[in-house]
């Protein structure tokens, strides 16, 4: 099997065991560099396809490859994907539903902490030897803790579960919307309103839809609690950028942690990185890392080549996402 690789070389090199590709099988490593250079893609005429999810995939691509079984996601996400291209060629699309839920719970966490402790901020002060100063304003203001907090998660799949179930043993009391109940999780479900209304901390973790697009938006912020604190660590587009600035600047916002932003790379003129210098101690940034752990890679290596030896067999892939 002909197999196109849209992501970083030495990642699958690293983190696929010996011995998981069949001999017989014809590897093109092309790098995840934006946007993928198209023509080098149709020359390999390839039957399956392994992308970065930060890259898009686009129906000229599809067309190109008229032997393509398979294009599947690094990782999670597959907005950037032409599904309906991809479903009308007959081509499954596919994912790595779940494999870094545990490692993207942890960075919510990390944000949530950085924020609550105002981490980013005091560190400065103690490089630039404040230290004191730093450990009076504490005095001052006194820190919060995790566990006083009402935390409410938008979206349970894996990762929300996953989130939950480390809040719970920080001691905080947790809260979830989806559109549908998720049976035997032990935790209320609220609507999204309520969530706004009620919860210190809200985390996103839904996927990017029609729907969801910019679901985080002014109404939204002027619904949550004044100095409640959102963390992103699912997907830019969730949120409208401008109006988290507004919220930041305004105080209605008491904090932003973010993983990801909008569009990604992220470029100079990004309203968040361009915040005024007396508001950036209310966000805490980080470039997109939540899922890249060496254990969330060995998890979707192992789901990637035993889809790809489904289809190269004639079975049916698991995880599909487009429908096929």
């Amino acid at each position: 099997m002909r197999v196109a690789l849209l992501v970083n070389k030495d990642n699958v090199e690293r983190y696929t065991p010996p011995g998981t590709i069949p001999a017989d099988w014809e590897l093109f490593h092309l790098g995840n560099d934006s946007p993928p250079d198209v023509d080098k893609l149709i020359a390999t005429n390839a039957e399956a396809v392994l992308v970065d999810p930060i890259l898009p995939f686009t129906a000229a691509m599809i067309k190109g490859l008229p032997q393509l079984k398979l294009i599947h996601s690094q990782g999670v996400a597959y907005n950037l994907i032409d599904l309906e291209a991809a479903r009308k060629a007959g081509v499954y699309v596919c994912n790595c539903a779940g494999v870094n839920a545990p490692a993207v719970a942890e960075q919510a966490i990390l944000l949530m902490l950085a924020l609550l402790r105002r981490f980013g901020e005091y560190e400065k002060m103690v490089y630039a030897a404040r230290q004191i100063e730093a450990k009076n304003a504490c005095f001052k203001n006194g820190l919060t803790e995790l566990a006083s907090c009402h935390v409410g998660i938008i979206g349970l799949g894996a990762t929300g579960r996953e989130l939950a179930k480390r809040l719970q043993a920080f001691g905080c009391k947790v809260s979830y919307y989806s559109r549908r109940e998720v049976p035997g999780c032990g935790l209320p479900r609220i609507p999204l309103d309520e969530i706004y209304r009620q919860c210190d901390i809200i985390s996103l973790h839904v996927p990017v839809t029609a729907e969801t697009t910019g679901m985080i938006n002014d109404a939204a912020f002027n619904k949550m609690k004044r100095g409640a604190i959102l963390i992103n660590t699912a997907r830019g587009e969730l949120v409208d950028q401008e109006a988290l600035c507004r919220a930041l600047m305004d105080g209605r916002l008491g904090g932003a942690g973010l993983d990801t932003l909008s569009p990604e790379p992220v470029r100079p003129d990004n309203p968040v990185i361009n915040l005024p210098e007396e508001v950036r101690h209310k966000v805490a940034l980080s470039p997109h890392i939540a899922g890249i752990t060496a254990e969330s890679f060995r998890r979707s290596s192992a789901v990637i080549w035993d889809n790809m030896k489904r289809v190269s067999t004639g079975q049916r892939p698991l995880n599909i996402v487009n429908g096929l």
